[in-house]
């Protein structure tokens, strides 16, 4: 790779170099000491890969796809989906792509959503098999639009290589001004909550990676692929547990509606994982919804107050209800702990030679147990 790299003019930094603990799994990590500000890689344009380049390779040829992702509410997709064909048309060229080794680098295997069966959602909370299967559903939305573009018919029977394809345009680009863009070798820096590392994109489509603080001889060098304090969307769209991830989205897929009516979005509802604390927002959306069943006239004074941002009158409103607010948020939390273990069990009993992604799964329920126990005795002692 390395070799490959330097040849199509890509620069990295003196000590910077691919480093593996397992031989599988390969990151970007340092060998000297890296100064904040120093540009650690630069990837030249022509080596990028990218979406808006893919739609002027293409021209107007996947129209009719594009057309058929926007009926099915996937207008945002589409950018991915350009990346998505132009790795398909460059897996076709086989050794003559001048990305061959780069793809033939890439992993096989992927453990994320769209690679995930509906046996391995019914082991999960319904938050993560959620996001977990609206990443298969954008797969499958992928592949049917697909058939409507120019490519082989033989790729386009290979389920198992359309779905590598989705998994390397999600799992390898970022998006960049609404644009998907991957830089090969760019691409090899590990997610982390504390990043070293950041990556961006210049007018003329050349990506520089740049160290945000000092870095140390033997350290590695990570960006941030999404919200640091919610592990289960990276659960979901990239296949692996960020177990530093301090907290978790709380899981109260039922009371959805109220969230989204108090204007709150799942990275508000937090559970702290070492310490057990709830995020404000929790605590507002618990008692609207138990409001809106007992009570719609207090429902309402109560939505106003947080409407208005009156921080004193929301405060007299949880002081008055607050039993009726821990009740709910006990039984949420006592039950979640009850349907983790039904889960877990389930998923120890599959084989792991047919359901290879069980232990990601197990360690994912293990996490979200492990904050809900810590929430449940702060709350027991409330």
């Amino acid at each position: 790779m390395a070799d490959w790299a330097a040849s199509f003019g890509v620069q990295q930094a003196e000590g910077l170099q691919l480093t593996s603990y397992d031989g599988q799994d390969y990151f970007a990590a340092t060998q000297q000491d890296i100064p904040a500000g120093t540009c650690v890689m630069y990837v030249p344009s022509d080596v990028v890969l990218s979406s808006l380049q893919a739609a002027q390779e293409f021209g107007g040829a996947l129209g009719d796809a594009e057309n058929q992702l926007s009926k099915a509410g996937l207008q945002e997709k589409i950018p991915l989906f350009r990346l998505f064909m132009k790795i398909l048309v460059e897996y076709g060229k086989g050794e003559s792509s001048p990305w061959y080794t780069w793809l033939n680098s890439l992993p096989r295997i992927y453990n994320t959503g769209a690679s995930m069966t509906y046996a391995c959602f019914d082991c999960l909370p319904p938050y993560a098999a959620w996001l977990a299967l609206s990443e298969r559903q954008n797969f499958v939305n992928f592949q049917k639009a697909a058939k409507r573009a120019p490519m082989s018919d033989e790729i386009l029977s290979n389920v198992t290589i359309l779905k590598w394809a989705y998994n390397v345009a999600l799992t390898r680009s970022i998006n960049w001004y609404g644009e998907r863009y991957i830089a090969p070798m760019g691409d090899m820096f590990n997610h982390g909550t504390e990043t070293e590392a950041e990556i961006s994109y210049d007018e003329n489509g050349n990506c520089m990676v740049y160290a945000t603080t000092d870095v140390y001889a033997g350290s590695p060098l990570r960006v941030s692929y999404g919200d640091p304090t919610n592990p289960s969307p990276l659960f979901a769209s990239y296949g692996f547990l960020d177990e530093s991830s301090p907290a978790t989205f709380c899981k109260v897929m039922h009371m959805k509606e109220e969230m989204e009516e108090l204007g709150y979005t799942f990275a508000d509802l937090l559970f702290y994982k070492d310490t057990g604390d709830i995020s404000p927002q929790v605590y507002d959306v618990a008692l609207y919804y138990v409001l809106k069943k007992s009570d719609p006239g207090l429902a309402d004074g109560f939505y106003q107050t947080i409407m208005s941002g009156d921080e004193a009158a929301k405060s007299q409103y949880h002081e008055q209800y607050w039993q009726y607010t821990k009740e709910e948020m006990q039984k949420h939390v006592d039950g979640t702990l009850l349907d983790l273990d039904k889960w877990s069990e389930k998923a120890n009993g599959y084989d792991l030679n047919t359901h290879p992604r069980v232990p990601l799964i197990l360690a994912h329920n293990d996490f979200v147990k492990e904050t809900f126990l810590n929430v449940k005795n702060n709350l027991d002692y409330m």
